[in-house]
This record gives C-alpha cells, sequence and structure tokens, in this order.
C-alpha cells in the first residue's frame, strides 16, 4: 500500500459517520509503506531501541559499580544515560506498535502524553549538555578549586535543576494545546505527536501559542547553547597554555565526546525548530527527527565509551572482558 492511499484511506475512516464514534484521537501515519516493509521497520528500530536501553544501560552500571568513576563528571554522564533510556522510549514503543498497526490511532491522551514527556525529557537534556560542559569548564579551568567547587551537594542540585527546568519549560503550552478544539482528518503525518502537526489540526489559528512555542524553543536551544560555546572557549583558552602535549591530548579527549555529542544533537534540534517551519517537508521532519530523537540516544554510549580510557576499563570490566 502505498503512502498516499494509506492517507486516503484514514481521511475515509474519519469521515465516515458510522465509524465518528469509534475514533477517540488521531492518526500518527509514521512512515507509510507496504505491509512487508512496516515488518522490516519494526525489526530494524526494535534492534535500535534494545542497542540504545543496552549501550546507556551499561553506562549507568559501569558508573555505579566502577569506585573510580564516582566523580562529578561520571555521575553526570550517568544521570544522562538515564535521560536518554527515557527520552527514547518516549517515541520509540509507540512507533513499533504503529508499524504493526493497521488503524495507527492513538489516543488524545495518549498523544498529549508523548507531546509532553518527549519535549520534556528533551528540554531536560539541553539543560544536561550545559552543565556537563560547565563541569569540564571548573574542571579544566579551575583545576585547584575543581574539588571543592563541584561537590556531590552541587552535583545533585544541578541534576534536579534540569529535571526540573525541563519538565516545567513546556507545560503550560502543552496544556493550552490541549484543550484547543481540533478539526478536519485528525490525520498526523509524523511518528509522534509534535507542535507544528498537532497546531495545523486546531480548528482556529492561535497566534499566541504560536508565537510562545517558538519562543520558549529558541531560548531553550540558544541560551544553554551560548553558555556551552562560552564554557568550551574558556576551556580551549586554557588548554592552549598547558604546556605539554600530553596534557592538552588528555583535556582534547575529555570534551571532544561531549562536542561531538553537543554537535550531533544541536545542529538537529536547530534545523528543526529554529528555521521556520513551512520549510520543512513532513519527509524532512521525520528524518531530521529520528536523527536527534533516536539516532543520537543510541550512539552516544559510543561516542562516550570510545574517546575515555576510564569508561572503556569500566565498560570491559562491567562486562567481564577484562578481570
Amino acid at each position: 500500500m502505498s503512502g498516499s492511499s494509506t492517507v486516503h484511506r484514514h481521511m475515509k475512516i474519519f469521515n465516515t459517520p458510522s465509524n465518528s464514534s469509534t475514533i477517540t484521537g488521531f492518526i500518527l501515519l509514521g512512515f507509510p509503506c507496504p505491509r512487508e516493509g512496516q515488518i522490516l521497520l519494526f525489526v530494524l528500530f526494535s534492534v535500535v531501541y534494545l542497542l540504545t536501553l543496552m549501550g546507556n544501560g551499561s553506562i549507568i552500571c559501569a558508573v555505579r559499580w566502577d569506585q573510580r568513576l564516582h566523580t562529578p563528571m561520571y555521575i553526570l554522564l550517568a544521570n544522562f544515560s538515564f535521560l536518554e533510556i527515557w527520552y527514547v522510549t518516549s517515541t520509540v514503543p509507540n512507533m513499533l506498535a504503529n508499524f504493526l498497526s493497521d488503524t495507527k490511532v492513538i489516543s488524545f491522551s495518549g498523544c498529549f502524553l508523548q507531546f509532553y514527556f518527549f519535549f520534556s525529557l528533551g528540554s531536560t537534556e539541553c539543560f544536561f549538555l550545559a552543565i556537563i560542559a560547565f563541569d569540564r569548564y571548573l574542571a579544566i579551568c579551575q583545576p585547584l578549586h575543581y574539588p571543592t567547587l563541584m561537590t556531590e551537594r552541587l552535583c545533585n542540585i544541578l541534576v534536579g535543576s534540569c529535571w526540573v527546568l525541563g519538565f516545567l519549560w513546556f507545560l503550560i503550552p502543552i496544556i493550552v494545546i490541549s484543550q484547543m478544539t481540533f478539526c478536519g482528518s485528525r490525520i498526523i503525518d509524523h511518528f509522534l505527536c509534535d507542535t507544528g502537526p498537532l497546531l495545523a489540526l486546531t480548528c482556529t489559528r492561535a497566534l499566541v501559542i504560536e508565537m510562545a512555542s517558538s519562543t520558549l524553543s529558541s531560548l531553550l536551544l540558544f541560551i544553554p547553547f551560548l553558555f556551552i560555546v562560552g564554557s568550551y572557549a574558556l576551556v580551549l583558552k586554557a588548554v592552549f597554555r598547558v604546556p605539554s602535549a600530553a596534557g592538552r591530548r588528555k583535556a582534547f579527549s575529555t570534551c571532544g565526546s561531549h562536542l561531538a555529542v553537543v554537535s550531533l544533537f544541536y545542529g538537529s534540534v536547530m534545523i528543526m525548530y529554529v528555521s521556520p517551519a513551512s520549510e520543512h517537508e513532513a519527509g524532512m521532519q521525520k528524518i531530521v527527527t529520528l536523527f536527534y530523537s533516536v539516532i543520537t540516544p543510541l550512539i552516544n554510549p559510543v561516542i562516550y565509551s570510545l574517546r575515555n580510557k576510564d569508561m572503556k576499563h569500566a565498560m570491559k570490566k562491567f562486562l567481564g572482558t577484562q578481570n
């Protein structure tokens, strides 16, 4: 079945009076393709999801059980991996269910719960990337004062603040959007409930909500990003003052993995939410969203483990490949 025929079939379901009372939510089209393609995608994303859980879970366990990694840097990394597990879980299980579903219906409550958790966890990730950069700044630019500055108490406060801010950031706009009236087919040409597709289905255009969502998204992206850029500018300045080449390599190795993760996440998110939404076709929206919400959590453990000797040693020890 082609993508076009899939859309027409779902529109017919919604527009048939006899079925109007049975439909209680939206239709997430996902990736329209023949049944065989849906099964192939189900297998592919199931493997990706399991690898993501295993990779991030291994980092959490390695940090938990290796005493040498009980430092703020690795505690933040373990919390970040915990966040990544929930971030990918907010979208992939429903996506997998949709691959095997004929109707692809998601309830109103299910749609807005996914909407809330997806954006809240994404917001939390932005704040986490900023405090990891702050930790690296203190470790490299203030090495003598680092133990007294980045205490366990401060680390816990920063972690808690990220979660609280992340889950409050989009709360009001999401509540307001959930109370709006939706018209038309209620078909969302996406694999998750996102701001743009939902606002496009409202009966009346809500300029205030659109502007508020755009403003909050811009602030969420640019404030942490500028903080990260500023932190690493100071880090680079300090690194170039290190007399030994070995010291410079160690500093670059420590920061390189985080910079790679920041580049992957912010690069794709800014393409999606900073440039005008009207410029993105549905296919491009899906690909970009897929990259930062599914692919990035998959490759983050690889980036962190491959570029860090202590983490590689702890992972080998945890997996039983080293005595």
